[in-house]
């Protein structure tokens, strides 16, 4: 009987081993990105059934309540997390246990701070911030119905800053999977509250479109709160793990003020990235709907359409596109910094050109066929549209130059150029408000789409950003691209080649039809086929193995074998 007990025991502890093995680069950033883009997907199927309840005019609601909440997110936890990621990774590294756990514990009392000061300031300036979106344009949602979704979804700010700590104390010891299983639990339970959630409240419950929006953006509160439960209680079960391989050394005195001081300058520039990132949203959810309206002659009807679109409907296709970006960074930050800290110089330099390699290889793919199929897609998700196709075809490309962008302002910032890092972000926001309503009119004279204005604006913002980012990484810490530009180029081949295949099956099989069930098929064939030359086009070239390196070709080998 007791050599059974001792039996399950260690079945349960080689389980739970499985799911908390420190990961190296490569692998952490596959963890990372797997969990990101299940969440995503997750995100992106959720919409099909809540675009059919809310409609255009309620995705519009939620867009404006999103996007304020992005920025106060920014304010209260944007940059705490990593900071705590790469704290615990540095401390770790050294050998510094006792500074370690004062540090996760002071980020804690931070988050719960700001994340309370952020909720309060939502709840009284609401109205203001409402009439400020709207202005004096009426015939759509009014300012009451947006002052309420913003203050529902102000009780996320009470909990999503506490638990991105948690995520940030596991990715800091290298440990992937958890965090990547908790953003699944904080999706799954999201997306369950505001498909149920908005149904049960516009149809069974007859209550109005603005309920149904207030209790569909409350599901990012209950999914945050069934998530931080999930890693409370990992590490409580996993608590000897976070101390292994640990350096026997002597610790400094390292006092809660240089904590502190740390924490806030590594945390500050990753606030900036998300704020300054938040702002493009906030700059058009404020100049869109009357730079349509005023400039462009759109009804307020249609330019509602289009914010939505924007803000709601087409970016959850854009983070597809960044969930492969974050991923990559998550597993980024902790080994660069380990690297750093050992002024491992080449190991710096390989980790930043395989990194923006790894990027090019899953991303420009992704975008381009999003692209190709994007009336298909379109239908699929939200049915025929007088704006849809037109919109995702262009507007995917900002998830793919916006996402590489945050990979090298983030690794710009790992290596302790803040300067660069605020010189970068505000020349992106400054081009931004200049060229947003000016494009708007431009497009609209050459007698283009006048939204392709504000899409071009973020596109030139994000590449001037990139580019600053770059250079300096070239010139100052003399980072040698010359990996990364050819393979760069061998994927564009490889890319471009896969959308020449495309071109030829759409002479046989149209890539879109007026059924949406039929789309359905239509995507999975173009995908297949697509994906699979790409596979093994860049199998067959060695372009796989020049990203991802010999540790994955040895990887493949072994399970062929």
């Amino acid at each position: 009987m007791a050599d059974t007990r001792v039996k399950r025991a260690k079945k349960r502890q080689k389980k739970e081993d499985k799911t908390m093995n420190k990961n190296s680069f490569v692998k952490g950033a596959f963890i990372s990105t797997l969990g990101i883009v299940i969440t995503k997907v997750l995100g992106i199927l959720y919409v099909i059934p809540f675009h059919a309840v809310i409609g255009e005019k309620g995705g519009a609601l939620y867009g404006y309540a999103y996007s304020i909440y992005l920025v106060f997110m920014s304010l209260s936890s944007a940059g705490i997390p990593l900071a705590i990621s790469r704290i615990i990774s540095e401390y770790q590294t050294l050998g510094y246990m006792d500074a370690k756990k004062r540090a996760f514990a002071m980020g804690r009392k931070i988050a719960l701070l700001l994340g309370f000061v952020c909720f309060v300031v939502l709840m009284l300036f609401a109205p203001i911030l409402a009439r400020y979106i709207l202005g004096d344009i009426t015939g759509g949602n009014t300012i009451e119905d947006v002052t309420f979704v913003i203050r529902v979804i102000a009780t996320a700010i009470l909990v999503v800053p506490v638990l991105s700590i948690y995520r940030g104390y596991f990715e800091g010891h290298r440990f992937m999977s958890p965090p990547s299983v908790s953003q699944v639990v904080e999706q799954v339970v999201r997306v369950l509250v505001i498909v149920f959630g908005s149904y049960l409240t516009l149809k069974v419950f007859n209550l109005s479109l603005t309920s149904a929006v207030g209790v569909a953006v409350f599901g990012a509160t209950v999914g945050a709160f069934a998530s931080y439960i999930y890693l409370v209680d990992k590490r409580r079960k996993n608590k000897d793990k976070f101390d292994t391989d640990v350096r026997k050394v002597k610790e400094p005195i390292i006092t809660n003020k240089e904590i502190f001081k740390k924490i806030a300058v590594y945390a500050i520039p990753f606030i900036m990235i998300d704020i300054f990132k938040s702002l493009y949203s906030y700059i058009d959810m404020v100049t869109v709907v009357k730079g349509l309206v005023n400039l462009a002659h759109y009804s307020i009807d249609d330019a509602e359409i289009v914010m939505s679109m924007l803000s709601t409907w087409g970016n959850k296709f854009n983070m597809i596109i960044l969930a492969v970006s974050t991923g990559v960074i998550v597993s980024l930050i902790p080994n660069l910094t380990k690297s750093v800290v050992e002024k491992n110089n080449d190991d710096v330099n390989l980790k930043i050109n395989q990194t923006f390699c790894i990027l090019f290889y899953l991303m420009i793919p992704m975008t381009v066929g999003i692209s190709f199929l994007s009336k298909s897609v379109w239908s699929v998700f939200y049915g025929a549209s007088k704006y849809g196709p037109s919109v995702l075809s262009y507007f995917i490309f900002i998830g793919l130059i916006s996402g590489i962008f945050t990979a090298a302002i983030t690794i710009v910032q790992t290596l302790k150029d803040y300067k660069t890092v605020f010189i970068s972000l505000l020349s992106g926001v400054i081009a931004k408000m200049l060229l947003n309503s000016n494009l708007i009119v431009v497009f609209y004279n050459m007698g283009l789409p006048a939204y392709y204005g504000v899409i071009t604006s973020s596109v030139i913002a994000y590449t001037l950003s990139l580019v600053i980012c770059m250079v300096v990484l070239k010139v100052k810490y003399k980072v040698n691209y010359e990996k990364t530009v050819n393979n760069f180029i061998d994927i564009l081949v490889a890319t471009f080649l896969m959308v020449g295949l495309l071109f030829i099956l759409k002479l046989v099989v149209p890539s879109s039809v007026k059924s949406r069930l039929l789309n359905i098929l239509v995507i999975a064939l173009y995908s297949v086929i697509g994906g699979i030359f790409y596979l093994v086009f860049t199998f067959k070239t060695q372009i796989v193995k020049n990203v991802f390196g010999n540790k994955l070709d040895r990887f493949i080998k072994k399970k062929s074998s």
